[in-house]
């Protein structure tokens, strides 16, 4: 099985201080619907795995949070990719729950899922916190720079687990991974 762990807001879609709240709200990165087909289509499961605190903070429920991933399942589709399952930690940071980022609870689900190893598997987040999770199962962490990436490093640059690699974005990390000698591809 070959797994990939995709964080969503920073990673797959444009983030924001104020939440993603709605359908309307929720814009891909560009090049992250094809960085998914391109890893569809070379075998690679994608599941994702986000925290989505504005949930219990009453900014929007589970069923609008469906419909935004509705949209994102339905682009990724079009662009020829598919995102196996989605994952989401509805609670807030004091929560104490086993499924919030970085407490691994949501990565070792999805290994479990798709019955995966861990130490074969990616996560591609844009927080510390992604890649503390990913690195508690015992996985791969890749951070890219899009999303509060670049202000993951500055801040927390120092602090990143072992054998993180830093990218550009989904698509470069993509690419990368699928062709290794592509001129272009950046890793830190």
């Amino acid at each position: 099985m070959k797994l990939i762990i995709l964080d969503r807001d920073g990673v797959i879609n444009h983030d924001s201080d104020q939440f993603i709240k709605s359908p309307e709200e929720w814009q891909p990165i560009d090049g992250s619907l094809d960085a998914i087909a391109f890893l569809t289509q070379a075998g690679y499961t994608i599941a994702v795995a986000t925290n989505q605190s504005g949930i219990a903070r009453g900014y929007f429920n589970v069923q609008t949070l469906n419909e935004m991933h509705a949209k994102m399942h339905k682009l990724v589709r079009q662009a020829g990719g598919e995102i196996s399952g989605v994952w989401f930690c509805p609670h807030t940071a004091d929560s104490q729950c086993d499924c919030r980022k970085p407490k691994p609870g949501m990565v070792l689900d999805i290994l479990d899922r798709f019955q995966a190893q861990a130490a074969e598997t990616y996560l591609v987040g844009d927080s510390l916190r992604d890649l503390q999770a990913i690195a508690r199962a015992g996985g791969k962490p890749i951070l890219v720079r899009t999303g509060k990436g670049m202000k993951t490093l500055e801040k927390d640059g120092g602090n990143l687990p072992p054998g993180t690699q830093i990218f550009d974005s989904l698509l470069d990390f993509a690419v990368q991974l699928v062709r290794p000698n592509q001129p272009g591809a950046s890793a830190a």
